[in-house]
């Protein structure tokens, strides 16, 4: 089967073919540097390296893009709060970002523009927007796109202008000629910092947030790429504003496939700084190691609405914790996966339809009872093979079970006693010795009677 993937543009699952066979073009909107990554951020990065990994997993060359925003109004607003330039609150907050990312074990992307070293792209874009009647420069100095002259606008997000109109809150302001025009270019305030100026030919100023990705797209990836992807939450306006500028400009399709990750709630409330349960990656790190977040972000549908909760990274804590048991009772051995093989087959199937993590995980399970039933090092490096495709299960099994210890999984460990009753019973003493040993690595006594095998935790 060929990989399938779910285009919002259409609303529906489409037949994946990149504009150049073999290499793969994506761009992934990034974060707003100004504070710390948070959960939601989190939830994008994961969801897109698990994308760009299955898309290299399956043959493809990829270029993946995902950008930094160091340009606006909440990064000038924190600046100005903490006394710093701009480049420093940006520089230091890209540091953190890595940093976040790193611990997720998530794979730096092909490129990472800032947007402040692509503004001559985007003054360029602004520039034909203008010559083409889509761009006009208001009384204030601002440029705006005219939204009504752009006869596609609301395809991506499914809003027509006259259902907008209808639940108008914003009076037309600023020298707009109509309220739902967007900036372009923003002409500068007197009391704005010198650092977020520049000379243009509409006058000092700086741009608007929507055409930074345009400019940034079309530069690093043409004018026509394979997909763009982002949160649920950017589908409008920035997506559709993207559509309508970079469209407008080259009359060309932008991208072929657009793809948008589902919200985080917490406690089946969405995420937010009001409601107090706002959580950076750094909150949820102090709790919890990273590859349990990154096994919790994984398990669930990258489109589906992800509750975040400690009772769910518990059970993702234990979860994962079945599967590093089963590599810890046999050495894996390097393989290379066949994909006929029914184990891969499966897997591989549920990753072409939309990229499909829970069924994959599944099958990842599956694999941890065959490696329990049968001590086979191919079963396992199998296993681990494939939950590489996912970012998965490439730590060392005792060193990721020895830190958490504490944390018992009882089912675990009596699938492990099963395991070693089974092997006594075979008269592979050996692999009964090999089965004792890991669970005494991970601080779990077993105590043989005639009644059977009982097991507790170490003092």
């Amino acid at each position: 089967m060929s990989l399938r993937i779910y285009n919002t543009l259409s609303r529906a699952l489409e037949a994946f073919s990149p504009l150049e066979t073999g290499h793969v073009r994506m761009y992934v909107c990034g974060m707003t540097v100004y504070d710390l990554c948070h959960l939601g951020h989190a939830r994008s990065m994961v969801a897109f390296d698990v994308v760009q990994r299955w898309l290299r997993a399956s043959g493809m060359r990829v270029t993946y893009v995902r950008n930094i925003t160091d340009i606006d109004d909440k990064i000038i607003k924190r600046a100005v709060e903490n006394g710093e330039t701009i480049r420093s609150l940006t520089d230091r907050m890209i540091d953190a970002l890595h940093q976040d990312a790193d611990a997720l074990g998530i794979e730096r992307p092909t490129h990472e523009p800032r947007a402040t070293d692509y503004v001559p792209q985007m003054l360029k874009m602004i520039g034909t927007l203008q010559d083409k009647g889509l761009a006009y420069q208001a009384g204030n100095g601002d440029v705006n796109f005219a939204v009504r002259k752009f006869p596609g606008y609301g395809k991506l997000s499914g809003k027509s202008l006259d259902e907008l109109q209808a639940g108008e809150r914003v009076a037309v302001q600023d020298g707009k000629t109509d309220p739902f025009d967007f900036v372009l270019w923003k002409s500068s305030k007197p009391e704005e910092p010198s650092d977020v100026k520049w000379q243009s030919p509409f006058g000092e100023g700086r741009p608007g947030w929507h055409i930074e990705c345009s400019a940034m797209g079309c530069e690093m990836l043409g004018e026509s790429f394979d997909i763009h992807g982002g949160g649920a939450d950017l589908q409008f306006p920035h997506h559709e504003n993207e559509i309508a500028q970079s469209e407008g400009a080259t009359g060309k399709p932008f991208a072929q496939t657009w793809m948008h990750n589902g919200f985080i709630n917490v406690d089946n409330e969405k995420m937010s700084k009001s409601l107090g349960n706002f959580f950076t990656i750094r909150d949820v790190l102090k709790e919890y190691d990273a590859e349990t977040v990154r096994f919790f972000v994984v398990r669930s549908h990258y489109r589906s609405p992800l509750n975040y909760s400690d009772v769910h990274l518990d059970d993702a804590r234990n979860a994962l914790k079945r599967l590093y048991t089963a590599l810890s009772l046999v050495t894996p051995v390097a393989v290379q996966i066949d994909w006929s093989e029914p184990h891969a087959a499966r897997f591989k199937a549920a990753m072409d339809e939309d990229f499909g993590t829970p069924e994959a995980v599944a099958v990842l399970f599956e694999l941890a009872g065959e490696v329990n039933r049968t001590q086979s090092p191919a079963v396992a490096g199998l296993l681990k093979a494939l939950g590489a495709c996912l970012g998965l299960l490439q730590d060392d099994p005792q060193k990721f079970l020895q830190a958490g210890a504490a944390g018992v999984d009882a089912a675990a460990i009596e699938a492990q006693i099963a395991a070693r009753a089974t092997a006594k019973a075979e008269k592979n003493w050996e692999q009964a010795d090999r089965i004792r040993k890991a669970l005494l690595e991970q601080g779990i006594v077993l105590k043989d009677s005639s009644a059977g095998t009982t097991w507790e935790a170490a003092q």
